[in-house]
C-alpha cells in the first residue's frame, strides 16, 4: 500500500499531536516527511522529535515528495494556506474551524473544484466515545424517542493559549469548542434548525467569548441546550438526555453515567410523596422501583474508519468522506449567524 506523505504546517500543540500521536497510529498509510513553523522554539521541538524542518512555506509547496498538508495554525491563516497548498497540488487536512466564515469557505470550495484536490476538516469529535453512545441512544430509541439533549463542556482555566484571545485570529470558545459540539449535533439530527438563541459570555474581559449558552429548536421539535464554560469550578454532566421512556446521562469523558427507563407495566405505580424543604411533593419524588429500572449505558456504535484512514481512502480510492464539506459549511454558517447578530 502506497503511503501518503504529509507535511505539518504549524507545530504547536495540535500540529505536534497530529504528527506524534494520531498519525503515529497510521504508519501503514502515512509518513510525516517534515514540518514548517515560523517559531524557532517549535522548529527545535520538531528536530528533537526527529522531524525535518522546512525553512519556508515555498520549500514545502515545491517539494514533490509531499502529497498532503496538515494545517494546524491560527484560524485566520487557514484559508490562504489551504488555497496555496491545493494550487501547488497538495491535498489538505485542516484543523477546525476550517476558516473564519462561510464566505472564506466558498473561496475554498472554488479552489477544490478547480484543482480536484481533497480538502477535509478534522472534526475529530465525531469519533468521541461519549458522543457515539448518545448517537446509539438516539438511533436505537432505548429510552424512547429523544426530545431533549443537553451538551456541555466545562473547565475553569479560561481561554487557552495566546492567539485564541484575539478576534482577528478567530479566537473565542464558540469557534474553539462550539464548532465541535454543533458539528456533532447537526451531523446526528437530520432536521433543519427552526430557531437558535445564544448568549455569549465575556466575564473574563477578553475581546472574544469565554463561553456561551445556545438553545436550539429543530423543525422536528428536538430541543438542544449547548453550553461551553471556562469559569466552571464544578462541572455538570457532559450529556443529559431525555426520552419518552427514560432519561440518560453521560457524566464525563470517562463514560460514567446511567439510564433510568420506565418499565412496561399494566398498571400505574404511583410514587410515594417525599419531604422537600418544608413541604411535601409527589410530583418531584423519585419514581418507584416498581415503575423503573436502571441500566448501563450502551457501548456506542464504532466508526468503521478513523479520520485519517478515511482521508487516505478519499484521496487514493475516491471513497466518500466521513466529514463532508457541505456539513462543515453548515456549521460555519450557524456560528457566523451567532457572531454577526
Amino acid at each position: 500500500m502506497t503511503k501518503l506523505k504529509i507535511a505539518v504546517i504549524g507545530y504547536g500543540g495540535m500540529g505536534s499531536y497530529h504528527a506524534n500521536t494520531i498519525l503515529a497510529k497510521e504508519k501503514d498509510l502515512f509518513e510525516v516527511v517534515g514540518i514548517y513553523d515560523i517559531d524557532s522554539n517549535r522548529q527545535a521541538h520538531a528536530i528533537q522529535d526527529g522531524l525535518p524542518v522546512y525553512e519556508n512555506l515555498e520549500e514545502v509547496l515545491k517539494d514533490s515528495n509531499v502529497d498532503a498538508l496538515l494545517i494546524a495554525t491560527p484560524n485566520d491563516s487557514h484559508k490562504e494556506l489551504a488555497i496555496r497548498g491545493m494550487e501547488a497540488g497538495k491535498h489538505i487536512v485542516c484543523e477546525k474551524p476550517a476558516v473564519m466564515n462561510p464566505q472564506e469557505f466558498h473561496e475554498i470550495q472554488k479552489v477544490i473544484e478547480r484543482t480536484g484536490r481533497t480538502f477535509m476538516v478534522h472534526q475529530n469529535r465525531r469519533w468521541d466515545p461519549d458522543f457515539l453512545i448518545l448517537k446509539e441512544l438516539y438511533e436505537n430509541k432505548e429510552i424512547g424517542e429523544i426530545f431533549q439533549i443537553e451538551s456541555r463542556v466545562h473547565g475553569a482555566n479560561g481561554i487557552p493559549g495566546d492567539w485564541r484571545h484575539k478576534k482577528e485570529h478567530g479566537g473565542g470558545m464558540l469557534l474553539d469548542w462550539g464548532v465541535h459540539l454543533f458539528d456533532q449535533l447537526l451531523w446526528m439530527i437530520d432536521s433543519p434548525i427552526k430557531k437558535i438563541e445564544t448568549d455569549l459570555s465575556f466575564v473574563l474581559g477578553n475581546e472574544v467569548d469565554d463561553g456561551f449558552f445556545s438553545y436550539i429548536t429543530f423543525e422536528n421539535n428536538m430541543k438542544v441546550l449547548v453550553e461551553v464554560g471556562t469559569t466552571n469550578y464544578t462541572k455538570l454532566d457532559r450529556w443529559y438526555i431525555k426520552g419518552t421512556k427514560g432519561t440518560a446521562k453521560i457524566s464525563d469523558w470517562d463514560l460514567t453515567g446511567e439510564m433510568v427507563v420506565s418499565k412496561e407495566t399494566q398498571s400505574v405505580v404511583h410514587p410515594t410523596p417525599i419531604k422537600a424543604g418544608v413541604g411535601l411533593t409527589k410530583t418531584m419524588a423519585p419514581p418507584s422501583e416498581e415503575a423503573t429500572t436502571k441500566k448501563k449505558l450502551p457501548k456506542g456504535h464504532e466508526m468503521n474508519q478513523s479520520f485519517y484512514q478515511n482521508f487516505y481512502h478519499v484521496v487514493k480510492n475516491e471513497e466518500e468522506p466521513l466529514v463532508k464539506n457541505e456539513e462543515v459549511l453548515h456549521v460555519l454558517t450557524l456560528m457566523d449567524n451567532i457572531l454577526t447578530r
